[in-house]
């Protein structure tokens, strides 16, 4: 018998998918293929851990929260 999974078992995980989700995939034309669904996710990554504050992060990105962190000793 399988366990039963929710969503609160990886609350990080369905917080960025849910982000993801409701915030440019909702709002993003339709891919006409592979190549270009593949692009338009790459570009929202990009986003997502380069251009866009975290307030869990004190309003930093994750990539530069992760600098931050790398550098303290």
């Amino acid at each position: 018998m399988t366990e039963d999974h929710k969503p609160t078992d990886n609350a990080i995980a369905e917080r960025v998918n849910g982000i993801l989700t409701s915030k440019w995939l909702y709002h993003t034309k339709h891919p006409a293929n592979l190549r270009e669904a593949t692009r338009i996710i790459a570009h929202i990554i990009d986003f997502y851990n380069n251009r866009r504050p975290h307030m869990s992060n004190d309003m930093l990105t994750p990539v530069q929260k992760k600098q931050r962190h790398a550098h303290v000793p």
